[in-house]
């Protein structure tokens, strides 16, 4: 095991490099962008569904209202998409580009925008219709962005331009300089567009849809879901923050897909789509990646070696709101061959039983999406539209998943009791698990200047903990330090606010990434690993520290 696993090891490399791609990046930050829309239109969809599932008919201009609100939000998340994923592009790409030859981010917005819209929408009656606004135009929305940043960069770095005289402002200047690129980008829309449209007879959103369409069907099948979420704990389980490599691939249909599912069950029909974004929060990853939940129960419940006690007593609540992060690291679960078959397994056959549910018993699959830190077994509940058999497949889960784990958990629980018995000192689980000397012993914790700290993870829940441990070590100390919480990807605009930046391990691999930034910002820049994060968002006082080291 040990060698496989070494093997597998070798493969880190290519893997962040796959992750730190600016394309996979773009995707991945752009929809994040968007999410505030999503999680915004889940409130009033659960509001018009939840009642109906339960018999109640809610007043028809109050249902209408609510409907209203979620095709407005959610029902435009395309357009939006289109917007936020060229503007993340944009910057990514302006990172690599010379200092006087820089893409114009809001203008990229606009004409990508435009280029969406081209590539999807109707004409009607001097408007357009919107059929392939929301989710079913995400592709379309990618193939925008795209296109339209790969213009302007041509253009910029090409000085395809207006130049004005340098006594025009500044703001009109740009604009000039901008009308190029964005007829570029547009032009290009306009041609594809047509070409699309004389061959096939509808849009481009419509036929990549129709051409991806095989796709989607072997990913909604059992191979296809094995291989997705089992490729996202083997890429974790190197270290490589897996949904950051394999979510930008299936970001599209996974949310096609629960407004499909929605659809059918207004329809009275089936809603038996199983690939969508709920199938990973709540299924796939219960409690986090390699379907995490019940493992600090087990350690609680079952484990006799005072570390996986501590780390039990320790994981439990993170890991019921998804941030599997303590336990991963502090187990340690990342790189344990007691752990790569569990670990590997479990969301495999997790989404596999969901499927049979779906497929064979008639459950109803997600049709809504809940906020990914939901607890599991709510997520699960709520998003498939609560039925007695959600309820049952909730347990059917919960004790698979502890049949997995268990045995494998009592073969490294023996292996610890056994080293704890041989150990003379007695190590505390502090000095086992984080082994990370003291700082606040060291490192004097005062300085004249106000420090504000951006902690930045994959999706502001592990990032959460550190910063927290920061503003409760910074009342203890007396130390001038604010400290916020932030995922990548949407850090850019704020990052120039802060004076230091610390990545948690899940996104560590970006670090040369944002030096770039944090360098011209003159700004500093910590990476941190598993353990060491860890034993700092346990040890308030030794995070501090180990700000203030930067500044000493």
């Amino acid at each position: 095991m040990n060698k496989l696993i070494q093997q597998i090891e070798k493969g880190k490399p290519f893997f962040e490099k796959i992750s730190r791609n600016i394309y996979l990046g773009a995707i991945r930050d752009g929809f994040l962008a968007a999410m505030p829309a999503i999680l915004f239109s889940s409130i009033f969809i659960l509001i018009a569904a939840i009642p109906e599932i339960f018999g109640i008919t809610l007043p028809a201009a109050f249902s209408t209202w609510l409907w209203k609100v979620y095709g407005y939000s959610m029902g435009i998340v395309a357009l939006l998409v289109s917007a936020t994923t060229a503007r993340c592009l944009a910057e990514s790409m302006n990172r690599q580009m010379p200092s006087n030859k820089k893409i114009n981010a809001v203008s990229v917005m606009l004409a990508s925008i435009t280029s969406f819209l081209l590539l999807s929408a109707d004409q009607i009656d001097g408007g357009f219709a919107n059929g392939y606004m929301g989710t079913k135009g995400i592709l379309a929305a990618f193939v925008a962005a795209f296109i339209t940043v790969n213009m302007y960069k041509f253009c910029v770095l090409k000085d395809i331009t207006i130049k004005m005289p340098k006594e025009v402002p500044g703001t009109i200047s740009q604009t000039f300089r901008d009308i190029f690129p964005f007829s570029f980008a547009v032009f290009a829309a306009v041609l594809l567009d047509t070409l699309i449209r004389y061959f096939f007879g509808h849009s481009f959103a419509e036929a990549i849809i129709s051409l991806m369409q095989p796709l989607f069907t072997a990913a909604d099948g059992y191979l296809g879901i094995a291989i997705i979420w089992g490729a996202m704990a083997l890429f974790w389980f190197v270290g490589v923050h897996g949904p950051s490599i394999v979510e930008p691939a299936i970001v599209a249909v996974i949310y096609t897909n629960v407004e499909a599912n929605l659809q059918l069950m207004k329809a009275g029909e089936h809603a038996s789509n199983v690939l969508t974004a709920g199938l990973g929060n709540f299924v796939g990853t219960m409690g986090g990646t390699g379907a995490t939940l019940v493992v600090p129960f087990i350690f609680l419940a079952f484990a006799k070696s005072k570390q996986l006690k501590a780390v039990g007593k320790a994981s439990f609540i993170p890991v019921c709101f998804a941030v599997n992060e303590p336990l991963l690291f502090a187990t340690p679960i990342i790189l344990n061959p007691y752990f790569f078959i569990p670990f590997l397994l479990t969301p495999i056959v997790n989404v596999c039983i969901f499927k049979f549910f779906v497929d064979v018993l008639k459950m109803n699959s997600f049709m809504y999406v809940l906020p990914w830190a939901t607890p599991a077994p709510i997520g699960l509940i709520l998003g498939t539209g609560v039925s007695l058999l959600a309820i049952v497949l909730m347990f059917v889960l919960l004790a698979i998943d502890i049949v997995i784990y268990f045995p494998f958990v009592k073969a490294y629980d023996a292996v610890l009791l056994e080293e704890e018995a041989e150990n003379a000192a007695k190590e505390t689980l502090e000095e086992k698990v984080a082994p990370v000397k003291k700082l606040e012993d060291e490192i004097k914790v005062t300085t004249d200047k106000d420090v504000n700290v951006l902690v930045l993870c994959a999706g502001a829940g592990t990032s959460a903990m550190l910063a927290n441990a920061l503003t409760e070590g910074a009342q203890e100390t007396g130390a001038k330090i604010t400290a916020s919480a932030g995922a990548y990807g949407s850090h850019y605009e704020i990052m120039k606010n802060f004076d230091m930046v610390v990545l948690a391990p899940q996104v560590n691999s970006f670090y040369e990434d944002i030096k770039k930034d944090t360098d011209a910002l003159g700004i500093k820049l910590a990476a941190t690993k598993g353990a060491e994060y860890i034993k700092l968002t346990r040890d308030p006082k030794g995070a501090v520290a180990f700000v203030m080291s930067y500044f000493a």
